[in-house]
């Protein structure tokens, strides 16, 4: 038990040295990072979902979308990104009504591809972009953390007991607020002045992330499966890791477009409508 704690806490400090070098450096270094995570979740998707045994040809359909999204995120072109995204998409649903291929293929693109095309837009090139993704990672880390220690501590109703039956409304209320203080700090601290639009804006992405925690409980839980796979020592999978994030990341893609829209009537910075500049 020891020797396998100690095995969770280096690949977590390795992989959170990767993480934060790479949101540190932005430009190339994110987009790649944007783009294997797309594809790492598409990996454990298909292997969960068993795409890659039951339904072969339709999951290297997969992969060939999945890699044309991971090259567009990569080069920094993500409107090429989404429509292919949305080709691939069409695609897989082609393959549901047409040679009734699992409902899971098409939810596996979008869950896989939007992420790495959230990730990597939500960063962004400019400073902006750094600020939101720290923005970010406060509001997921103090969500899980506080959500774990908040419903461990108090107990009480279950939060979806035939989904993950250790997870408690405590626990969850406990996360949001403490996910709504992390991240008014952090832009208060970053963007001072900010504070109210991303009080509001942690609270929704907080409630997104724990969805997003219950909605890959409920994978694993229809499948059958503990882990989404065994790439990280002693944490299981990528999905394992990021599950929050998934929806996080999306929750505050779309948001960031809705404010900018709503501010300037175009698309601007999504660091930069994030926080309300």
């Amino acid at each position: 038990m020891q020797q396998e704690l100690k095995l969770r806490i280096v690949s977590g400090l390795f992989l959170a040295t990767i993480v934060l070098a790479a949101t540190w450096y932005g430009g190339l270094a994110f987009s790649l990072l944007s783009a294997l995570i797309g594809m790492l979740i598409y990996y454990e998707w298909s292997t969960i979902t068993r795409l890659h045994t039951e339904q072969p040809v339709a999951n290297i359909v997969g992969w060939v979308g999945q890699v044309l999204i991971a090259v567009a995120v990569i080069a920094g072109l993500p409107n090429y990104a989404l429509l292919l995204l949305a080709v691939f998409f069409l695609i897989a649903l082609g393959f549901v009504f047409i040679a009734g291929v699992s409902r899971w293929f098409p939810a596996g693109m979008i869950y896989a591809g939007l992420t790495g095309i959230a990730l990597a837009g939500i960063r962004g090139a400019d400073g902006m972009g750094l600020y939101a993704m720290l923005f970010l990672f406060a509001v997921v880390w103090a969500t899980d953390i506080l959500a774990y220690f908040v419903g461990r501590a108090i107990g009480g109703a279950k939060l979806a007991p035939k989904i993950s039956p250790g997870k408690t409304w405590s626990g969850a209320i406990g996360g949001a607020m403490s996910a709504v203080v992390a991240g008014s700090l952090v832009a208060h601290f970053l963007v001072p002045g900010s504070g109210g639009l991303a009080a509001v804006t942690a609270f929704i992405l907080s409630a997104c992330s724990q969805a997003g925690d219950l909605f890959e409980s409920f994978i694993k839980r229809r499948f059958g499966v503990k882990d989404s796979s065994h790439l990280i020592p002693g944490h299981g999978g990528v999905m394992d890791r990021v599950d929050g994030l998934i929806f996080a990341c999306f929750a505050a893609f779309l948001l960031a477009g809705l404010f900018s829209l709503i501010k300037s009537g175009e698309m601007t910075s999504l660091g930069a409508a994030l926080f309300g500049v």
